[in-house]
């Protein structure tokens, strides 16, 4: 029985691999591999792409956040407001600039941002709004650009899982994230929508003051040769990812079509399996992710075990699931009865960032951000990539209904 495997970047590769071996092959033959003309096209492409007149590539998603923060000298004694629900990197970088991440709870349809809980989270300290277009489903940007407009507050968008996404204006014109905020930040982590085969990153802006900001801090805050104005830090695309992604882009509005038909077969095959809930499709989200809601009936004291333990390794995982101490929500029994059954699936994110260790200092308390919580007990996210086929989506409604019962 083949494996189905959360995502499958062999596939994409051996579409265009003649492709993408022309251009790797014509980095390599060049002798240029930091910075040239393959990075500024790359640069170029994707402002466009974003609708915005400045694109600053970057060797990480993390590192566009971190310059972003960076060219609104943000640091010590600052607060940023941002999502519990997401990769540590958004909040990581928050603290890596010496500020304060200060987390709100989420909206349990869209794992993202519950705009009013921005609202009543700004104090004086506060000097940006990050929210994190998670799962690829972007956040309320009117709702969150007007408190931030109110409050004089930049907002850096988290655009790592939502390449391509939209949402709509005030005329009802969809803008591409990263065009709405001050500053949007992507990755090209492989497995992202717009996937290198190694680490990437980029930054857009309609700001000509911290484009060029960003362009002295991403390069040693240099401003040309041996002159350095600020203390900056070695993040810089290189030119084989580079040509990687200026071939991947030419075909990411289909491959998010993809993903969105994906989404639609997924909610006809799922939406009446009891037990579990699927994500609303309100035909903005590219769809990073697909996941679903496994309804778990006990307490949120699993969480605080995780957190004490310094979370799971993946053979504690399997333990727990199987009813090793301390018992596993359903959502984990679900995932390993799946995985027997050839179907592999992921839990991003089993332990919400105001819970982990490393945050243990802010005192945030299990049940604070009771959504946030239940969200880390109950998501699980099934197999997505654009060239998943019907008859393996189907296998995946199989596999489900049929362990459900016993789970």
């Amino acid at each position: 029985m083949n494996t189905i495997p959360p995502l499958d970047l062999g596939r994409q590769y051996r579409a265009l691999q003649d492709d993408i071996n022309a251009a790797v092959l014509a980095v390599l033959a060049s002798g240029q591999y930091i910075g040239g003309p393959q990075v500024t096209q790359f640069e170029q492409a994707f402002a466009t792409y974003i609708n915005t007149p400045f694109c600053i590539s970057c060797n990480s998603g993390t590192d566009a956040l971190y310059l972003a923060l960076r060219a609104f000298d943000i640091g010590p004694g600052d607060e940023v407001i941002t999502s519990p629900f997401t990769f540590i990197a958004t909040a990581e970088v928050i603290s890596m600039a010496g500020a304060t991440p200060i987390f709100v709870d989420i909206i349990p349809e869209t794992f993202n941002l519950d705009p009013q809980q921005v609202q009543s989270a700004i104090t004086p300290r506060t000097r940006a709004i990050m929210p994190v277009h998670l799962f690829g489903q972007p956040a309320d940007m009117t709702q969150l650009m007007a408190i931030a407009q109110a409050h004089a507050l930049p907002v850096i968008e988290d655009c790592a899982q939502a390449t391509g996404a939209v949402w709509p204006d005030a005329t009802g014109q969809p803008q591409k994230v990263g065009s709405i905020g001050h500053i949007g930040c992507f990755s090209f982590y492989p497995s992202k929508n717009l996937g290198g085969c190694g680490d990437g990153g980029a930054i857009t802006t309609r700001n000509s003051d911290l484009a060029e900001k960003m362009r002295v801090l991403r390069d040693h805050g240099r401003s040309s040769g041996y002159i350095h104005e600020a203390i900056g830090t070695n993040s810089r695309l290189d030119a084989v990812q580079a040509a990687i992604l200026s071939v991947k882009l030419r075909h990411l509005d289909r491959w998010n079509l993809q993903r969105k038909a994906i989404a639609e077969r997924y909610g006809q095959l799922l939406g009446n399996i009891p037990g579990i809930t699927v994500p609303p499709d309100r035909g903005d989200s590219v769809w990073n992710q697909y996941t679903i809601r496994v309804a778990h009936e006990g307490d949120l004291q699993y969480l605080r075990r995780s957190r004490d333990r310094a979370l799971l390794s993946e053979a504690d995982f399997v333990l727990r699931a199987r009813g090793v101490e301390p018992p596993a929500p359903r959502r984990d029994r679900v995932r390993v009865a799946l995985a027997e059954q050839g179907v592999q699936s992921m839990v991003y994110y089993p332990l919400p960032l105001h819970l982990q260790p490393v945050y243990a200092h802010l005192d945030y308390e299990l049940g604070q951000l009771p959504i946030a919580d239940k969200a880390a007990l109950e998501v699980l996210s099934l197999p997505m990539f654009p060239e998943l086929t019907p008859p393996e989506q189907e296998r995946i409604r199989n596999s489900l209904k049929e362990v459900l019962p016993y789970c």
